[in-house]
């Protein structure tokens, strides 16, 4: 496949990335703060909709091997803009029932095409080379979605909820053209996954697969360690550094130093495997974060580098285990359904985090912006990662020859 072909499939990735970010890490300060919502309430319909939100999604990777998937990702595009507007200009009142329905909307559209868009790049990969760098393309340009994201809103407007209620109108005009290129510049391709029968049958080939099932329960140790600190980035930040100025550049290092890696991850994967170069990742995570707990108000630059080195092992984190989980797919002739429980696990992960950290912290007393229970905010950020970090680097060594197709 041209190198073209290769960077108009990734181009997408951006605008998606971009709606996502918003969702996971700004919506609960913004509903916490602005709407004035309850943390144990906030927490509570974020983990109910997110895991609703999941639910769904080994259903859409069933019909996305159904489906022609490029329309079913152009017709899903139209529930995610109309719900992230509404998501990042809530009401004065009545914030609850609003965050419900619009978190309803932009789930729907965003697990729709999400769902097709893996599995049209794992079809359209030839090789394990090949959905390699589709992979890597499309979580490069979705990093860099995310930086935009990050940074936007202190640009947009000194006021965080002012500047993140006008980030929700950039995503119309990124999203269209990001769509219109990808569909134009990739063309079809790709091979189309047979129909694998009834919904639950196709569901119990892929838990018949002991190497996906394996490569899952990596990943979700890996998930949880890594939503854990995206959920209460904004509130560490602000609280424990006294840096809330410093959250948008930050945030932007992180995930800029995530794309910059994503060559070297891909020609390590080629060289050593993908299993040896994640591993490597892990690593290189548990070393940049473990002094994390050991900082405080205005360690700006210890934390940047912290950020950094944890960003350059993010590249892995986001281009391996997902060109894994499509070579898999891609020999059961399911991809679709692969993806499907993927992205279940992975928002499930985030639903956990959300749903059980914010409610925690409440009950351990902790309040945004008051300085009180700050101790509980830093074990739950900088200390409980590091436990299910080593989990998940030790079950992928020991599986670490089961899970690499050549």
């Amino acid at each position: 496949m041209a190198p073209a072909r290769i960077l108009a499939y990734g181009v997408l990735g951006l605008p998606l990335a971009f709606a996502a970010l918003p969702v996971y890490v700004h919506v609960p300060r913004l509903y916490a703060e602005v709407g004035g919502m309850d943390l144990a309430l906030l927490g509570g319909i974020l983990l109910l909709t997110r895991v609703c939100d999941a639910a769904i999604d080994p259903w859409l990777g069933w019909l996305a091997d159904r489906l022609p998937r490029r329309k079913m990702l152009a017709w899903a595009l139209l529930p995610l803009l109309c719900g992230f507007v509404a998501l990042l200009n809530p009401p004065a009142t009545h914030a609850a029932p609003w965050l419900v329905a619009a978190l309803a909307l932009t789930y729907l559209g965003y697990s729709a095409a999400s769902v097709a868009y893996q599995s049209w790049g794992a079809a359209l990969g030839e090789d394990v080379a090949l959905r390699t760098r589709l992979t890597a393309a499309r979580e490069g340009f979705g990093l860099f979605g995310v930086v935009l994201a990050a940074a936007l809103p202190a640009l947009l407007a000194a006021d965080f909820g002012a500047g993140v209620s006008r980030l929700a109108w950039v995503l119309p005009p990124l999203l269209l053209c990001a769509a219109v290129v990808t569909l134009a510049g990739t063309g079809a391709g790709g091979r189309s996954s047979p129909p694998a029968g009834r919904f639950g049958a196709s569901l119990q080939r892929l838990f018949a697969d002991p190497a996906f099932v394996r490569l899952l329960l990596v990943f979700v140790a890996n998930g949880v360690a890594a939503a854990l600190p995206a959920t209460l980035f904004l509130f560490f930040v602000a609280d424990v550094l006294v840096l809330e100025a410093a959250s948008g550049p930050l945030l932007a290092l992180y995930f800029i130093a995530g794309a910059l890696s994503l060559p070297a991850w891909v020609a390590l994967a080629a060289r050593f495997g993908r299993v040896r170069a994640w591993a490597l990742a892990m690593l290189l995570a548990m070393c940049a974060f473990a002094g994390t707990s050991l900082l405080g108000p205005g360690a700006l630059w210890p934390f940047a580098l912290i950020c950094l080195l944890s960003g350059l092992a993010l590249g892995a984190d986001l281009a391996l285990p997902a060109a894994l989980a499509a070579d898999l797919g891609e020999r059961q002739g399911q991809s679709g359904a692969y993806f499907g429980v993927w992205n279940f696990v992975a928002k499930l992960n985030l639903a956990l985090a959300a749903g059980l950290a914010l409610p925690a912290l409440s009950l351990l007393g902790y309040q945004p912006g008051s300085g009180h229970g700050l101790s509980a905010l830093v074990g739950v950020y900088a200390l409980l990662p590091l436990v299910f970090k080593v989990l998940a680097a030790s079950l992928l060594w020991r599986w670490r020859n089961y899970l690499e197709i050549r």
